[in-house]
């Protein structure tokens, strides 16, 4: 019984997901509570296959077989992390880990690609979004979690590891054999684009991302800039406290930037505390489908606050927050245990948020995009029960997310900067007399 309630009795924690950062208490079920007949079978099963499979198990084996397969009939970013892998995304978090340097997700059953990592060994390899992982080091991942997938691509630098690749149009498979780096994932760059507009991209959410975004900021205006440019567009998402960090650099004080809500009921709110370093600038915001998560609570908050124009084309649509709960021997869950929700109370969760001006791909770019991922897509996901939203059914995609394209073949930002031109041009009017 002991065991049991090891499996079962989460601990004080430090909760560091996808989507947030934040501490509480989490408490298990005892045996005596509710579940018991439940657990009660696991026990005969656990009993059984120690007794009579045909080579001997070790129980921790069995026990994180049984917890992997509980996690994987949750939705698709819950999960088990094993000692290893806990290390690994606590690693992550703080912008640096061993691997190859992809996004990955599950899509009609079957490991996919959602993007690689800009200047990675995957990205070098030639790894696009949209390919299916088939094998890893010669290992089917038909049937493989989402968690143990990354797990195996991860590893010490200088060590290589081979992914089996099938990709849209191929008629039969590729092997990539790729050297793992210290993947450093530098999450904020700038630069002064013509006409004083300031540009900011934002790779990913992490612990240092709004100090970063700072100092970027701070040398902009150093640079005079009048307008400014923000660029979530393949931004997968990270630390809630970073996104909500970076949305206050652009707000007022005491504004609501995002809400959480669990399963009781209960509301969490997150709001600016002082004045952001650029606040009366006129901005846009770049997104895509690759933008998730974190992204789109930083582009919802400015987009209810009518503090920026959104730009592009239609976000992930990932809406759920995922706590990592840490368990006695090392490993951990990542759960999800809230929806966020945007300052007017909208839950983007599988609808992802659609932009003031879409822009789309201009057709000479589309030869170089691959299909589109959201996270309606992904299997078992959570469904968005809001009141007047109608969820996408899944379907074939005839989207295309980019890659990286030359900043004039950038047409998303080349309608960005043109509006900013116009903003300043009408701004500098003269009033008719």
């Amino acid at each position: 019984m002991n065991k049991k309630r090891i499996i079962l009795t989460l601990i004080l924690i430090i909760v560091v997901g996808s989507a947030g950062i934040f501490i509480g208490k989490w408490s298990g079920m005892g045996a005596e509570g509710e579940g018991y007949e439940e657990l009660k079978i696991f026990s005969e099963a656990f009993s059984l296959v120690r007794k009579n499979y045909v080579e001997e198990a070790k129980p921790k084996d069995l026990v994180y077989g049984a917890i992997k397969g509980m996690l994987s009939s949750l939705d698709p970013h819950s999960g088990f992390l094993n000692p290893e892998a806990y290390k690994e995304m606590q690693a992550e978090t703080r912008g640096e880990f061993g691997g190859i340097g992809i996004q990955i997700g599950i899509k009609d059953g079957m490991l996919t690609v959602i993007a690689p990592i800009e200047d990675t060994p995957a990205d070098k390899a030639g790894i696009k979004a949209g390919d299916r992982i088939i094998k890893i080091n010669n290992e089917f991942t038909k049937d493989m979690g989402l968690h143990d997938a990354v797990s195996k691509m991860r590893g010490a630098p200088k060590t290589s590891v081979t992914i089996t690749i099938l990709r849209e149009g191929w008629k039969e498979t590729k092997d990539f054999t790729i050297i793992r780096e210290t993947i450093k994932i530098k999450s904020v760059k700038y630069k002064v684009l013509e006409d004083n507009i300031g540009y900011v991209k934002i790779s990913q959410f992490q612990e240092q991302t709004a100090n970063d975004l700072v100092t970027a900021l701070e040398k902009l205006s150093q640079e005079k800039i009048n307008a400014l440019i923000l660029d979530l567009r393949n931004n997968p998402g990270g630390l809630l406290n970073s996104a909500v960090d970076v949305a206050s650099q652009f707000l007022p004080p005491d504004k609501l930037i995002v809400y959480i809500k669990g399963r009781k009921g209960e509301r969490t709110e997150y709001r600016t505390e002082k004045d952001g370093l650029i606040c009366d600038v006129p901005m846009i915001v770049l997104v895509n489908e690759g933008s998730a998560s974190a992204s789109e609570i930083v582009a919802g908050a400015l987009k209810d606050w009518n503090r920026a124009v959104i730009l592009g084309t239609k976000t992930f649509g990932k809406g759920s927050v995922q706590s990592v709960i840490p368990l006695s021997d090392g490993s951990g869950l990542r759960l999800t245990t809230a929806m966020y929700y945007t300052p007017e109370g909208t839950s983007i969760q599988a609808t992802g948020i659609v932009p003031d001006i879409l822009v789309k791909l201009e057709s000479k770019e589309k030869s170089k995009a691959h299909p589109v991922i959201r996270e309606k897509d992904l299997e078992r996901h959570l469904k968005n029960n809001e009141d007047g939203i109608q969820e996408e059914e899944p379907k074939e995609p005839e989207e295309m997310v980019p890659v990286e394209v030359e900043e004039k073949e950038d047409t998303q930002l080349q309608r960005a900067i043109d509006l900013l031109k116009t903003w300043k041009v009408f701004k500098e009017l003269p009033k008719a007399s």
